[in-house]
């Protein structure tokens, strides 16, 4: 198993924000029983580093869960991918091209653009002198190019004019230090599907809608809304015509992208309830009654156990075809 456990890297003096997408001891443990539970033999290995130094020392094992997330880079996602593969040795999730591309929310918009999936309109701002150059109409939503947990997103993050945009573009340039993804605001629901598979085998067990309750940050599914989400977000099962569409637009974005195993695909309606896509989440969080996907799984009547059988029968299936 290699993973990125929060606590570590409090412990060298980063921030919460900082290390928000990495994982929590419980969750760790989570899929340590599942794995156990469903037969296999599981050795805990952790982040990058820890696993350059095993492979070094001669260890090897028939295969890797891997939801390291790295720390740094656009490609952070896909230092343990590339490293297994160097060695041959297979992992679940998704491999090092799809990892690098989906993490930079504008590549991957210009893919989906080309593939004929409905996307807001949206520009990318690389430096201060390019916010100027902006050329779609408020409102506007903005937020960091390659972050995810909602990292970056406040209700700051939807402006009305050129001069909250500006404000608000040089703050995220400073603070996370990467471009800054500005999309047409879509004011409709907020779904989010969980996909188990690959390619053509691949299934959307169920849609999740985000419901903000009173006290929830207004407006947006914030940083702070899905953290301390108790209280906050309201997650509910959605089947109507909304739903479905948003199921096919995901599997369409899951497989015209090559995502394996599991993750999950977030969609946001336009004023005419058409879902668009904003983004792909192909190393999905597995906490417990905390992440998205295991929660929509449990509402869809799967057990966690059963998403990560899900998982690894996808991942062996793709090893047996291959070998």
């Amino acid at each position: 198993m290699t993973y990125d456990l929060r606590d570590d890297y409090l412990a060298e003096g980063y921030g919460e924000e900082e290390t928000a997408e990495f994982d929590h001891p419980v969750t760790i443990a989570a899929i340590e029983v599942a794995l156990r539970d469903l037969g296999y033999r599981t050795d805990r290995i952790g982040h990058v580093r820890a696993l350059a130094a095993r492979l070094s020392a001669g260890d090897r094992w028939d295969l890797i869960f891997n939801i390291a997330e790295g720390l740094r880079g656009f490609g952070r996602e896909a230092q343990v991918p590339a490293l297994l593969d160097a060695y041959d040795i297979p992992y679940t999730f998704s491999d090092p091209l799809v990892l690098s591309l989906t993490l930079h929310k504008g590549m991957t918009k210009r893919v989906i653009r080309d593939l004929g999936i409905p996307t807001p309109a949206f520009a990318v701002v690389e430096s201060p002198e390019e916010i100027a150059s902006v050329d779609l109409p408020f409102p506007l939503f903005a937020k960091p190019v390659a972050e995810g947990t909602g990292k970056g997103v406040t209700e700051a993050s939807k402006v009305s004019n050129r001069e909250e945009l500006e404000r608000l573009c040089l703050m995220l340039l400073e603070a996370f230090r990467q471009p800054v993804l500005i999309e047409t605001y879509l004011p409709g629901r907020e779904l989010t599907v969980g996909i188990i598979g690959t390619g053509r085998n691949a299934v959307a067990p169920a849609v999740l809608e985000v419901h903000l309750t009173d006290k929830a940050e207004k407006g947006v599914y914030s940083y702070i809304n899905k953290e301390e989400w108790h209280g906050r977000i309201e997650y509910r099962l959605a089947t109507d015509t909304t739903a479905q569409v948003a199921k096919v637009t995901a599997l369409a974005v899951w497989r015209g992208l090559g995502c394996r195993d599991a993750g999950r695909v977030d969609l946001r309606a336009d004023a005419e309830g058409i879902p668009h896509f904003l983004e792909v989440n192909p190393l999905a969080g597995l906490r417990p009654e905390h992440s998205d996907l295991p929660i929509l799984c449990e509402l869809a009547g799967m057990p966690y156990r059963e998403l990560i059988a899900g998982i690894m029968d996808s991942a062996l299936k793709r090893i047996l075809v291959k070998s």
